[in-house]
């Protein structure tokens, strides 16, 4: 399904240049849940961004599906994204001004969906995170595991073919982080594709197949 080939990024600046990845190379099978482990600062969340569509890499392949995405113009990145790719941040990324169902039906409103499927598919991923009470709420409203399950929501209602998730438990305590890990295993379960960024080794075990950097590289 997904075939990364020596992807690299550079940062630099007028005196430093610093090699966040260097020559990544893995591919990941449809179905299966990957964690990616690592030091703060070993290219961690650069990679998760590059796969995600946030960020470009300098050099290197990353194909899905056949499409080599890496090479995409910005306009086909983000319309590539929109359809196909959910995004789990640390901390949560909700928008402050919208509700639980408006932050949830966002993703589908840059899609070409009528009202009644749209309104359909919010409401049946609302009760699948057990979050339907909490509709008409607030972020601020909530606890740190609503939030958490908010997101998610927002990121499989448009039924990516891929979920990428950077530390989704990092902010919350270990309950809520159980019943999130949980969450994400049954998603698995389901049939998603997830790939997860991670510093807790107990997260970790959730995962198929854990990837280790150290300085860009894959160890």
């Amino acid at each position: 399904m997904l075939k990364i080939e020596k992807l690299t990024k550079i940062y630099r600046t007028d005196e430093v240049e610093t090699i966040a990845l260097n020559s990544i190379s893995f591919n990941v099978q449809k179905g299966e849940f990957i964690a990616i482990m690592g030091p703060s600062g070993c290219g961690k969340t650069t990679l998760l961004n590059i796969l995600g569509l946030l960020d470009n890499p300098d050099d290197g392949s990353y194909i899905m599906d056949k499409i080599e995405l890496a090479k995409l113009k910005e306009k086909q990145r983000t319309q590539y994204r929109k359809g196909n790719i959910g995004f789990i941040f640390q901390n949560f990324n909700l928008i402050d001004e919208l509700t639980v169902y408006e932050n949830v039906e966002l993703p589908l409103n840059y899609l070409k969906i009528d009202s009644n499927e749209k309104k359909e598919a919010v409401n049946q991923v609302l009760k699948r995170m057990n979050i339907s009470h909490r509709a008409k709420h607030f972020p601020h409203q909530l606890s740190g595991g609503q939030q958490q399950r908010v997101a998610i929501a927002r990121s499989v209602v448009a039924k990516p073919k891929i979920l990428l998730a950077d530390e989704p438990t990092g902010n919350l305590d270990s309950k809520n982080g159980k019943d999130v890990m949980d969450l994400l295993t049954e998603l698995n379960r389901e049939g998603a594709t997830i790939i997860m960024v991670t510093h807790s080794k107990e997260d970790s075990l959730y995962a198929h197949r854990v990837i280790n950097l150290f300085d860009g590289h894959i160890i």
